[in-house]
């Protein structure tokens, strides 16, 4: 996983805006549904990384200090 905070935050802003034109400019064939789907995994993608804070996702129940 990124460590570095503002990288791991541009990088999660870039998915959002990727996802965003994805789905915006998704055509109305099947195609879309498929363009669709993409841009709303890039979101998930790009708002998880912006709201991780750097810990070992196998450590879930450490307390923070």
């Amino acid at each position: 996983m990124i460590k570095y905070k503002g990288l791991r935050r541009a990088l999660g802003a870039t998915l959002v805006v990727i996802g965003g034109l994805l789905m915006w400019l998704a055509p109305e064939a099947w195609f879309g549904v498929v363009l669709l789907t993409a841009g709303v995994a890039l979101e998930i993608a790009g708002i998880t990384l912006e709201h991780r804070n750097g810990r070992n996702p196998e450590d879930r129940h450490a307390v923070e200090r």
